[in-house]
Protein backbone atom coordinates (compact mmCIF):
# COMPACT_ATOMS: atom_id res chain seq x y z
CA UNK A 1 0.00 0.00 0.00
CA UNK A 2 2.78 2.31 1.05
CA UNK A 3 4.47 2.00 -2.52
CA UNK A 4 1.38 2.57 -4.23
CA UNK A 5 0.97 5.77 -2.22
CA UNK A 6 4.54 6.79 -3.30
CA UNK A 7 3.82 6.12 -6.87
CA UNK A 8 0.83 7.42 -7.11
CA UNK A 9 2.86 10.84 -5.51
CA UNK A 10 5.34 10.89 -7.58
CA UNK A 11 2.32 11.05 -10.73
CA UNK A 12 0.96 13.40 -9.27
CA UNK A 13 4.06 15.45 -8.29
CA UNK A 14 5.19 15.44 -12.25
CA UNK A 15 1.14 16.52 -13.44
CA UNK A 16 1.59 19.63 -10.88
CA UNK A 17 5.12 20.53 -12.43
CA UNK A 18 3.31 19.45 -16.03
CA UNK A 19 0.22 21.93 -15.21
CA UNK A 20 2.29 24.71 -13.36
CA UNK A 21 4.01 25.36 -17.02
CA UNK A 22 0.99 25.19 -19.24
CA UNK A 23 -0.74 28.19 -16.80
CA UNK A 24 2.23 30.19 -16.85
CA UNK A 25 2.28 29.91 -21.20
CA UNK A 26 -1.26 30.44 -21.13
CA UNK A 27 -1.44 33.14 -19.54
CA UNK A 28 1.70 34.59 -21.49
CA UNK A 29 -0.68 33.85 -24.89
CA UNK A 30 -3.62 35.26 -23.11
CA UNK A 31 -2.18 38.67 -22.68
CA UNK A 32 -0.43 38.49 -25.92
CA UNK A 33 -3.76 37.67 -28.45
CA UNK A 34 -6.18 39.63 -26.35
CA UNK A 35 -8.09 36.62 -25.51
CA UNK A 36 -10.41 36.21 -22.41
CA UNK A 37 -10.73 32.51 -23.02
CA UNK A 38 -7.56 31.34 -23.22
CA UNK A 39 -7.16 33.80 -19.68
CA UNK A 40 -9.58 31.79 -18.25
CA UNK A 41 -8.54 28.79 -19.38
CA UNK A 42 -5.07 29.66 -17.64
CA UNK A 43 -6.40 30.34 -14.43
CA UNK A 44 -8.45 27.29 -14.79
CA UNK A 45 -5.34 24.88 -15.14
CA UNK A 46 -3.62 27.48 -12.43
CA UNK A 47 -6.43 26.22 -10.01
CA UNK A 48 -6.00 22.68 -10.92
CA UNK A 49 -2.03 23.24 -9.72
CA UNK A 50 -3.29 24.22 -6.53
CA UNK A 51 -5.55 21.33 -6.13
CA UNK A 52 -3.50 18.68 -7.51
CA UNK A 53 -0.65 20.04 -5.14
CA UNK A 54 -3.46 19.45 -2.18
CA UNK A 55 -4.12 16.17 -3.41
CA UNK A 56 -0.23 15.41 -3.52
CA UNK A 57 0.31 16.36 0.37
CA UNK A 58 -2.70 14.31 1.52
CA UNK A 59 -1.41 11.48 -0.66
CA UNK A 60 1.80 11.76 1.52
CA UNK A 61 -0.02 12.28 4.88
CA UNK A 62 -2.15 9.56 4.57
CA UNK A 63 1.18 6.77 4.77
CA UNK A 64 1.84 8.06 7.63
CA UNK A 65 1.83 5.94 10.64
CA UNK A 66 -1.10 6.00 13.15
CA UNK A 67 -0.05 7.21 16.40
CA UNK A 68 -1.61 8.47 20.09
CA UNK A 69 -3.89 11.19 18.52
CA UNK A 70 -5.09 10.18 15.41
CA UNK A 71 -5.36 5.94 16.02
CA UNK A 72 -6.95 5.50 12.45
CA UNK A 73 -3.43 7.34 11.08
CA UNK A 74 -4.18 10.32 8.21
CA UNK A 75 -5.69 8.04 5.95
CA UNK A 76 -9.37 10.50 5.56
CA UNK A 77 -7.09 13.16 4.52
CA UNK A 78 -7.24 12.09 0.95
CA UNK A 79 -11.18 12.19 1.77
CA UNK A 80 -10.87 15.73 2.59
CA UNK A 81 -8.82 16.19 -0.42
CA UNK A 82 -11.47 14.84 -2.22
CA UNK A 83 -14.41 17.09 -1.11
CA UNK A 84 -12.45 20.41 -1.17
CA UNK A 85 -11.41 19.42 -4.71
CA UNK A 86 -14.95 18.36 -6.41
CA UNK A 87 -16.16 21.21 -4.59
CA UNK A 88 -13.55 23.75 -6.41
CA UNK A 89 -14.75 21.72 -9.60
CA UNK A 90 -18.26 23.46 -8.86
CA UNK A 91 -16.80 27.16 -8.15
CA UNK A 92 -15.05 27.12 -11.46
CA UNK A 93 -17.75 25.44 -13.18
CA UNK A 94 -20.01 28.64 -11.97
CA UNK A 95 -17.36 31.48 -12.93
CA UNK A 96 -16.73 30.05 -16.28
CA UNK A 97 -20.63 30.23 -16.86
CA UNK A 98 -20.86 34.14 -15.60
CA UNK A 99 -17.74 34.49 -18.11
CA UNK A 100 -19.09 32.78 -20.89
CA UNK A 101 -22.52 34.26 -20.63
CA UNK A 102 -20.64 37.97 -20.78
CA UNK A 103 -18.88 36.38 -23.51
CA UNK A 104 -22.01 35.51 -25.37
CA UNK A 105 -23.71 38.61 -24.77
CA UNK A 106 -20.58 41.05 -26.14
CA UNK A 107 -18.22 39.07 -28.05
CA UNK A 108 -14.34 40.23 -28.59
CA UNK A 109 -12.18 39.89 -31.55
CA UNK A 110 -9.08 38.57 -30.84
CA UNK A 111 -5.69 36.93 -32.24
CA UNK A 112 -7.19 33.80 -33.07
CA UNK A 113 -3.94 31.85 -34.15
CA UNK A 114 -1.96 32.39 -30.35
CA UNK A 115 -5.50 30.82 -28.92
CA UNK A 116 -4.83 27.67 -31.56
CA UNK A 117 -1.31 27.10 -31.04
CA UNK A 118 -1.60 27.22 -27.30
CA UNK A 119 -5.16 25.45 -27.05
CA UNK A 120 -2.86 22.64 -28.78
CA UNK A 121 -0.18 22.33 -26.59
CA UNK A 122 -2.25 22.70 -23.44
CA UNK A 123 -4.26 19.48 -24.52
CA UNK A 124 -0.90 17.66 -25.82
CA UNK A 125 -0.08 18.46 -21.79
CA UNK A 126 -3.16 17.80 -20.13
CA UNK A 127 -3.47 14.32 -21.87
CA UNK A 128 -0.51 13.22 -20.70
CA UNK A 129 -1.43 14.29 -17.55
CA UNK A 130 -4.53 12.33 -17.61
CA UNK A 131 -2.35 9.42 -18.88
CA UNK A 132 -0.50 9.40 -15.69
CA UNK A 133 -3.33 9.16 -13.57
CA UNK A 134 -5.88 7.12 -15.42
CA UNK A 135 -4.98 3.60 -13.45
CA UNK A 136 -5.14 5.15 -10.02
CA UNK A 137 -8.73 7.34 -10.57
CA UNK A 138 -9.74 3.98 -10.66
CA UNK A 139 -9.11 2.83 -7.10
CA UNK A 140 -8.75 5.99 -5.24
CA UNK A 141 -11.09 9.05 -4.90
CA UNK A 142 -8.55 11.48 -3.96
CA UNK A 143 -6.62 10.46 -7.46
CA UNK A 144 -10.20 10.66 -9.35
CA UNK A 145 -10.90 14.34 -8.26
CA UNK A 146 -7.51 14.79 -9.82
CA UNK A 147 -7.85 12.97 -13.06
CA UNK A 148 -11.27 14.70 -13.46
CA UNK A 149 -9.49 18.22 -13.06
CA UNK A 150 -7.54 17.08 -15.33
CA UNK A 151 -9.96 15.39 -17.85
CA UNK A 152 -11.89 18.71 -17.58
CA UNK A 153 -8.69 20.63 -18.58
CA UNK A 154 -8.83 18.76 -21.91
CA UNK A 155 -12.56 19.32 -22.29
CA UNK A 156 -11.99 23.23 -21.95
CA UNK A 157 -8.75 23.23 -24.22
CA UNK A 158 -10.29 21.39 -26.68
CA UNK A 159 -13.53 23.93 -26.67
CA UNK A 160 -10.60 26.53 -26.55
CA UNK A 161 -9.22 25.49 -29.60
CA UNK A 162 -12.26 24.80 -31.63
CA UNK A 163 -13.25 28.27 -30.75
CA UNK A 164 -10.02 29.74 -31.64
CA UNK A 165 -10.90 27.63 -35.04
CA UNK A 166 -14.13 29.25 -35.80
CA UNK A 167 -12.90 32.84 -34.59
CA UNK A 168 -10.10 32.31 -37.01
CA UNK A 169 -11.83 30.98 -39.97
CA UNK A 170 -15.78 31.74 -39.55
CA UNK A 171 -15.53 34.87 -37.05
CA UNK A 172 -18.70 33.15 -35.16
CA UNK A 173 -16.92 34.45 -31.76
CA UNK A 174 -20.03 33.30 -29.88
CA UNK A 175 -19.54 29.55 -30.02
CA UNK A 176 -16.71 29.54 -27.19
CA UNK A 177 -19.19 30.49 -24.99
CA UNK A 178 -21.01 27.83 -25.81
CA UNK A 179 -18.64 25.41 -25.54
CA UNK A 180 -17.97 26.63 -22.18
CA UNK A 181 -21.35 26.33 -20.28
CA UNK A 182 -21.29 22.51 -21.40
CA UNK A 183 -17.86 22.18 -19.98
CA UNK A 184 -19.09 23.93 -17.25
CA UNK A 185 -22.23 21.57 -16.51
CA UNK A 186 -19.68 18.85 -16.90
CA UNK A 187 -17.84 19.97 -14.13
CA UNK A 188 -20.68 20.57 -11.71
CA UNK A 189 -22.12 17.50 -13.03
CA UNK A 190 -18.65 15.17 -11.89
CA UNK A 191 -18.04 17.56 -9.24
CA UNK A 192 -21.37 16.77 -7.29
CA UNK A 193 -20.97 13.13 -7.70
CA UNK A 194 -17.60 12.83 -5.90
CA UNK A 195 -19.29 15.45 -2.80
CA UNK A 196 -22.32 13.18 -2.44
CA UNK A 197 -19.86 10.04 -2.35
CA UNK A 198 -17.02 12.05 -0.03
CA UNK A 199 -20.21 13.38 2.71
CA UNK A 200 -21.20 9.87 2.72
CA UNK A 201 -17.62 8.66 3.93
CA UNK A 202 -16.76 11.73 6.14
CA UNK A 203 -20.04 11.13 8.05
CA UNK A 204 -19.45 7.64 8.40
CA UNK A 205 -22.17 6.40 7.03
CA UNK A 206 -23.12 2.52 5.69
CA UNK A 207 -21.56 2.20 2.25
CA UNK A 208 -24.16 2.02 -0.62
CA UNK A 209 -22.99 -1.51 -1.69
CA UNK A 210 -24.51 -2.60 1.36
CA UNK A 211 -28.30 -2.94 2.91
CA UNK A 212 -27.45 -3.06 6.42
CA UNK A 213 -30.96 -4.48 7.13
CA UNK A 214 -30.61 -7.28 4.71
CA UNK A 215 -26.84 -7.38 6.73
CA UNK A 216 -28.22 -7.40 10.09
CA UNK A 217 -30.95 -9.88 9.07
CA UNK A 218 -28.28 -12.78 8.09
CA UNK A 219 -26.05 -12.84 10.89
CA UNK A 220 -29.55 -12.62 12.95
CA UNK A 221 -30.06 -16.28 11.43
CA UNK A 222 -26.49 -17.65 12.34
CA UNK A 223 -27.16 -20.40 14.51
CA UNK A 224 -24.84 -19.34 17.76
CA UNK A 225 -26.22 -16.01 17.22
CA UNK A 226 -29.23 -15.39 20.49
CA UNK A 227 -29.52 -11.64 19.73
CA UNK A 228 -27.96 -8.73 18.21
CA UNK A 229 -27.17 -5.59 20.93
CA UNK A 230 -25.03 -3.11 18.49
CA UNK A 231 -24.25 -3.17 14.50
CA UNK A 232 -22.31 -0.02 13.04
CA UNK A 233 -20.51 -0.37 9.64
CA UNK A 234 -18.95 2.58 8.03
CA UNK A 235 -16.26 3.45 6.06
CA UNK A 236 -12.34 4.85 6.57
CA UNK A 237 -11.49 5.56 3.46
CA UNK A 238 -11.83 4.56 -0.22
CA UNK A 239 -10.09 0.90 0.56
CA UNK A 240 -12.11 0.27 4.38
CA UNK A 241 -14.77 -0.76 5.96
CA UNK A 242 -15.33 -1.48 9.35
CA UNK A 243 -18.17 -3.49 10.99
CA UNK A 244 -18.43 -3.69 14.70
CA UNK A 245 -20.75 -6.03 16.38
CA UNK A 246 -22.21 -6.05 20.02
CA UNK A 247 -23.90 -9.53 19.71
CA UNK A 248 -24.80 -11.88 22.58
CA UNK A 249 -23.31 -15.58 21.62
CA UNK A 250 -21.75 -19.00 22.51
CA UNK A 251 -18.52 -17.02 23.78
CA UNK A 252 -16.84 -20.22 22.20
CA UNK A 253 -18.46 -20.03 18.70
CA UNK A 254 -16.74 -16.29 18.41
CA UNK A 255 -14.36 -16.87 15.92
CA UNK A 256 -16.41 -18.76 13.95
CA UNK A 257 -18.99 -16.30 13.68
CA UNK A 258 -16.37 -13.72 12.75
CA UNK A 259 -15.34 -15.99 9.26
CA UNK A 260 -18.93 -16.19 8.60
CA UNK A 261 -19.65 -12.29 8.92
CA UNK A 262 -16.40 -11.57 6.81
CA UNK A 263 -17.65 -13.66 4.04
CA UNK A 264 -20.93 -11.61 3.98
CA UNK A 265 -18.55 -8.63 3.30
CA UNK A 266 -16.15 -7.19 0.75
CA UNK A 267 -12.75 -7.95 1.16
CA UNK A 268 -11.76 -4.66 2.45
CA UNK A 269 -14.47 -5.11 5.85
CA UNK A 270 -12.53 -5.49 8.96
CA UNK A 271 -14.70 -6.56 11.35
CA UNK A 272 -14.81 -6.49 15.21
CA UNK A 273 -16.80 -8.55 17.48
CA UNK A 274 -18.07 -7.90 21.27
CA UNK A 275 -19.67 -10.67 22.79
CA UNK A 276 -22.09 -10.02 25.77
Amino acid sequence: MGHHHQASGNKLGFAVLLNLLISIGQLAGGLWSGSLSLLTDALHNFSDVLSLLLSWFTNRLAIKPANSIYTFGYKRAEILSAFVNALSLIVIALLLSVEAIKRFIHPVPVASQWVIYFALISIVVNVLSVGLLHNDAKHNLNMKSAYLHLLTDVMTSVAVLIGGLLMKYYDIYRIDSVLSIVIAGYLIFSGWKIIKHSIRILMQAVPEQVDLNQLTAQIAKLNAVKSIEKIYLWQLNENEWYLYLSLLIETDKKHIIKNQIQKMLPKQAHVFIETI
